[in-house]
């Protein structure tokens, strides 16, 4: 039963390997730099087999200004955008958001292109330029293609396994694997990690995968002083069994990134990019023309209001649980 599942397992990523060199090859011909994120590169990369740890997408970061001619390029493979956007949309959108899906020949949501790790209410602003300026490589056979530098892998996992609350056990493994790259500058992690603001979002991480999968730290890494952390990743840890995804408009979720950052300055980023960005959500509400887009601000904080006040009285008239700390 493990021998079939394992042989499936590999077929399929050797299918989605194949597909992402024909993307890559495809925006290149564009004259449009990319860097796979994930799938397959993770795979090869952090476990060195592509058979040993499973995917069923691509994600591809470009650059946010490639984007239009990105997704025209892969459209000539067959993808297609799973939004429908007018044109003032989609360029809102590509300023606050960080991704797109595409439908492709074999099925839904096969692709994600991103122009960002996070969406901007987050309050994380990886710097791109960075990413390709000091992007590695991952061979596949005679195909060599980009790969974020081991630092810049390192840093992107703990925010996308944060922003998720950790509630899968894969994505620590893959976080205790990047952290393991004998070739990972430290002093750059920790750097980098505090110029972000996410100094309390790696630690957590690591401390996750040394509770939960005994990933070893080297010892000369010193973790900054922080009261709150420890108590949030035995939290965390003693959650994970019951966890589910968070409605990232909920109480308990707004409450949870609001203690993940360790500078009130970010915090307060984050409020208020979460209260006073538009999304697809509004839009949907109601169509506006161009010049009064504005106002999907204001039809934001309503829509926000609403539903932290509806969750409120959820919260208030449910009874306690006690696995749910955060």
């Amino acid at each position: 039963m493990l021998r079939a599942r394992f042989e499936e397992i590999a077929r399929k990523n050797l299918r989605f390997t194949a597909d992402l060199i024909r993307i890559l090859n495809c925006l290149e011909s564009h004259g449009i730099a990319a860097i796979p994120f994930k799938g397959p590169t993770l795979a090869e990369s952090v476990y060195g087999n592509l058979a040993l740890r499973e995917f069923s997408d691509l994600d591809i970061l470009v650059r946010q200004r490639d984007f239009p001619r990105a997704k025209e390029a892969v459209g000539e493979l067959g993808y297609v955008a799973g939004w429908h956007l007018t044109k003032t949309q989609e360029q809102t959108y590509l300023a606050s958001g960080y991704e797109c899906s595409f439908d492709g020949p074999a099925g839904r949501n096969l692709l994600e292109l991103q122009w960002r790790i996070l969406p901007t209410f987050y309050a994380v602003d990886f710097d791109f330029e960075e990413f390709f300026a000091r992007a590695s490589h991952v061979s596949f056979g005679d195909k060599r293609v980009k790969a974020l530098s081991p630092e810049d892998l390192l840093l992107s996992l703990v925010t996308h396994a944060a922003k998720h609350a950790w509630i899968r056990l894969g994505w620590l493994r893959d976080i205790a694997g990047a952290a393991q790259a004998p070739s990972l500058d430290w002093d750059r992690v920790s750097r980098q990690a505090k110029e972000l603001g996410i100094q309390r979002i790696l630690w957590i991480s690591l401390g996750l995968c040394n509770m939960l999968l005994g990933a070893k730290i080297p010892s000369f890494v010193e973790f900054p002083e922080d009261s709150e952390r420890a108590a949030l990743t035995e939290r965390i840890a003693h959650d994970m069994p019951n966890s589910e995804e968070y409605s990232a408009e909920s109480l308990h979720y707004f409450r949870l990134m609001l203690q993940l950052r360790e500078r009130w300055s970010d915090r307060a980023r984050f409020a208020q990019r979460l209260l006073f960005t538009p999304s697809v959500g509004e839009w949907s509400v109601v169509r506006l023309p161009a010049p009064l887009f504005p106002l999907y601000r204001v039809i934001r904080v309503l829509r926000v209001a609403r539903r932290l006040l509806s969750f409120q009285e959820k919260e208030m008239a449910a009874p306690r649980r006690p696995n749910r700390s955060l």
